[in-house]
């Protein structure tokens, strides 16, 4: 895997740089994918087998904290089952952002509860002294805390106000697998949290795929009823909300071979942010910070108060980029009516200047170096 020396700028790719290439990553570990599926193939178990329970048990050690990890079918059905794990329901209130594309606000909703918005900082996460305002102001059943972009929340602070105030506290890491401060990684702050390993996360499957880590055996044993039905015991339902929501063994599998490489990328992942922001210079194009480990770089995200024409002149250059997100929640056509005098300054600003560069393990020095000359010389 190449690493970026900070080199100047190579001679123009004579092919685009894609946004993502997923099918670079798979190249590289084929061998390894290979023999990961013709192990399951062999076992001839193919559903919650040996494979599923080895990767729930790697990584829970992975992320430590005692948490005990419950799979499942993808990063949607775990909200909705950690929040249903922790007692929300109809009626309930439930504060997340609005600006991470209705993730947690679809699954706030499917569960009968009311979301409440609460804004952002400056570094696109929910604002501390705004989540406590919304603690103050009325009943909270629990807080889902995202941390978006590959970036760890104020979590500790965040947790802070929620024990204060008797708010159970849900981690969304579906973005920050690896993500650590003070050695404690993302997912073990709070009551319950969740992650998605759909392909272009920084820990992927070959499809879809979620899992709840749970600090309590209690919780856990919810979780696992509700994937299956709500199955206390085979065929025997006891509890209400269950699903068909089960990781197979074959991703588990294919989980399992690129959990061992999982720092390595998001070392990699953060020398090209590091590189980004020491080489973009343009005066209307600004940067995150420089990432240290509580940000493992999932994203890479700039404003620019020119967006749409910074994202033409870099599809002209052959560079993709995508926008994270480009829609508030409380803006979405099925909500705006009844969340209409919501107005979330930093949250609504944002969504109208945020572009995503191109951010992946397997870029190469010559693309990294080509992006931020395209972006310095870009003409406004």
């Amino acid at each position: 895997m190449m690493r970026y020396s900070g080199a100047p700028a190579s001679p123009q790719p004579t092919v685009k740089i894609p946004f993502n290439d997923l099918q670079r990553a798979a190249n590289l570990e084929h061998s390894l994918l290979l023999e990961a599926a013709d192990r399951v193939i062999q076992r001839g178990w193919f559903v919650l087998g040996p494979e599923v329970q080895a990767f729930e048990e790697e990584f829970a050690a992975y992320c430590g904290g005692g948490r005990i990890c419950v799979s499942v079918a993808n990063g949607s059905d775990a909200l909705a089952l950690a929040l249903a794990a922790l007692g929300v329901g109809p009626g309930d209130r439930v504060a997340t952002c609005a600006n991470a594309a209705m993730y947690a606000t679809s699954a706030i909703l499917s569960l009968g509860a009311n979301p409440v918005f609460v804004d952002i900082d400056a570094t696109h996460i929910m604002c501390p002294v705004r989540f406590a305002e919304a603690a103050a102001s009325g009943k909270l059943k629990a807080v889902v805390i995202t941390h978006l972009y590959g970036q760890l929340a104020a979590v500790e602070q965040l947790v802070e106000i929620a024990d204060r105030t008797g708010v159970a506290v849900l981690e969304d890491c579906a973005q920050a697998h690896g993500a650590q401060r003070g050695g404690r990684k993302a997912g073990t702050f709070g009551d319950i949290s969740t992650f998605s390993f759909y392909p272009t996360k920084n820990l992927g499957a070959l499809g879809d795929g979620g899992a709840v880590l749970c600090k309590s055996a209690a919780l856990a044993d919810t979780v696992r009823a509700l994937r299956q039905y709500g199955w206390a015991k085979k065929y025997s339902v006891e509890i209400a909300g269950g699903r068909n929501s089960r990781l197979d063994e074959m991703q588990a599998a294919f989980l399992r071979a690129r959990l061992t490489s999982l720092d390595a990328s998001n070392a990699r992942r953060r020398q090209i942010a590091a590189a980004y922001v020491a080489g973009i210079s343009h005066p209307l194009v600004n940067t995150p910070n420089t990432p240290d480990e509580s940000c493992v770089a999932h994203l890479f995200v700039v404003q620019c108060g020119k967006r749409d024409a910074l994202r033409a002149h870099l599809a002209s250059a052959q560079i993709g980029t995508d926008i994270h997100y480009p829609i508030p929640d409380h803006r979405q056509r099925i909500l705006a009516a009844q969340h209409a005098n919501v107005v979330l300054t930093n949250t609504e600003h944002a969504a109208a200047e945020v572009l995503s560069l191109p951010c992946f393990p397997e870029m190469s020095d010559t693309e990294i170096s080509y992006i931020i000359n395209a972006i310095n010389t870009w003409q406004a």
